[in-house]
């Protein structure tokens, strides 16, 4: 059962590929993500600025 809606999926799919090949970085500092919990919250941020609807972080 998924979490979250399709795009917001495809945009934390998009965030883990980058993660993966060690692309994702952080913020504006950009210092490179070290840990998936981290981004996958990188995905859900940027799918909530694109207007997709994903809960509220915590």
């Amino acid at each position: 059962m998924a979490k979250y809606g399709k795009k917001a999926q495809n945009a934390v799919a998009k965030a883990m590929h980058k993660y993966k090949r060690g692309q994702l970085k952080s913020g504006k500092s950009g210092i490179k993500v070290k840990s998936k919990k981290q981004a996958v919250a990188i995905g859900l941020s940027e799918a909530r600025e694109k207007g997709v609807k994903v809960p509220r972080a915590p």
